[in-house]
């Protein structure tokens, strides 16, 4: 986890699990790197001079290559607008995303979800048009508790990315507004113990995945669960012990599958044009990103 191969693995250990401060030389050596080395360095090759991938016309499609794919996993990987092409990247999405009204495929609460939260860790999370992304995530909540992508009066699981939004905002900047709609969030998930929607066992829920784009599984619901400080809550325990008996001899985590999953159990598919993959790690292996998201959650569960 501290190898100097992947900089923002080593970036995040040091800071979220051995508790480093930002002014720690070490700290402050694996942050330089991330834009230089590994797998944000590669991103970043392919970004064009004006902060796009694929298209400068669409920045959703193709999946999962397009700008806001590959935006997202810049900001889970420690980048901010610190670096320019971040920041050409974050302004082209404000101007072009928020700067008029979206589309109705924008306006999806996944990909405002996203967005808010991609936005927020790029260090705009004071920009009135992302604080409307905010603003739009309460209102979209379901009665529930919960939040939907498509029509319908009920959350979904699958529709995580508000609370992950919330997440990463500051508690400080968290309004009364968002405060509620974070608790009844947060209940909507506990008590469903993050894996039963009431219908049959979805299998893909119980495989771990990077990136995970606006699909969930169970370590999807942890992370943000914990960061939102319920690791104590006792209705996480199912999932949490399903945590622990994926951890390999070795103390890691594998990557069990790369996004969309089509393995055993996945009701979707086929698709009209196969979408592009987004791989990082190899299937069925040892992964970096994985192990540091399982001992974030650990660390959060057992308060060490």
């Amino acid at each position: 986890m501290l190898g100097k191969e992947q900089p923002s693995v080593r970036y995040l250990t040091l800071r979220d699990l051995l508790g480093l401060p930002q002014n720690d030389p070490d700290v402050r050596d694996a942050f330089s790197d991330i834009p230089r080395l590994g797998w944000a360095a590669e991103i970043l090759k392919l970004q064009s001079p004006k902060g796009w991938w694929e298209s400068g016309r669409n920045l959703y499609r193709p999946k999962y290559t397009a700008t806001n794919w590959r935006a997202l996993v810049l900001s889970d990987l420690g980048l901010t607008k610190e670096d320019p092409r971040v920041e050409r990247t974050a302004e082209l999405i404000l101007h072009k995303w928020l700067s008029r009204p979206w589309t109705e495929e924008e306006n999806e609460v996944c990909i405002a979800g996203n967005t808010a939260r991609m936005l927020t860790r790029f260090g705009y999370g004071d920009d009135p048009r992302v604080k409307g992304l905010f603003h739009g995530l309460t209102e979209s909540q379901k009665d529930d508790g919960g939040w939907h992508c498509f029509a319908g009066d009920k959350g979904s699981l699958d529709c995580w990315e508000g609370l992950a939004a919330y997440a990463v905002l500051p508690k400080l900047k968290r309004t009364k507004r968002i405060m509620r709609s974070i608790e009844r969030g947060a209940e909507f998930y506990l008590e469903r113990r993050l894996l039963d929607d009431g219908e049959k066992k979805y299998l893909p829920w119980f495989r771990f995945h990077y990136p995970v784009h606006y699909y969930y599984d169970t370590l999807v619901g942890l992370d943000v669960l914990t960061q939102l400080g319920y690791g104590d809550d006792e209705r996480l325990r199912p999932a949490v012990e399903i945590l622990k008996e994926k951890r390999t001899a070795d103390g890691k985590w594998l990557l069990d599958k790369v996004h969309p999953d089509l393995g055993r159990g996945a009701n979707y598919g086929p698709f009209k044009k196969a979408p592009k993959r987004f791989v990082l790690e190899q299937e069925g292996h040892p992964s970096k990103w994985v192990t540091l998201t399982a001992l974030r959650v650990m660390k959060r569960v057992e308060g060490t």
